[in-house]
């Protein structure tokens, strides 16, 4: 079993910043390839971004590709998703999501995920 929790969501205006960390409770961290996820209000859940399991390969939406940033630090069990240039259209709850090394942009190919972070961008 892996427990996620995220945090370092909140409220900030558009053109702003924010960065997301996601610590992983698992003695076997760098076997799983790490997404991020959003949801937006009314909206279905959609992929962020993923790092596979060294970190040395990653994967981007094109609605935030150039502005955000995942990485991770398999010594500290840890995944972080750096948020720049932040839109309105960025307000989400925000989930880190753990799955096996083949896993892709599709959520069902996650095994588990955390609670999720509010991020607010405010026009």
């Amino acid at each position: 079993q892996v427990q996620l929790v995220e945090s370092g969501g909140g409220l900030v205006q558009a053109g702003g910043s924010l960065r997301l960390s996601c610590k992983a409770s698992t003695r076997t961290f760098s076997w799983f390839t790490m997404g991020w996820f959003r949801q937006g209000p009314g909206k279905e859940r959609e992929f962020v971004a993923r790092a596979d399991r060294s970190g040395g390969t990653t994967y981007y939406a094109d609605s935030v590709k150039g502005r955000f940033t995942i990485s991770r630090d398999n010594a500290k069990n840890t995944v972080s998703l750096q948020m720049n240039s932040l839109k309105p259209e960025d307000t989400a709850v925000y989930s880190c999501a753990a799955g096996p090394g083949i896993a892709t942009d599709k959520a069902h190919d996650y095994d588990y995920w955390g609670q999720g972070t509010q991020v607010t961008v405010s026009s």
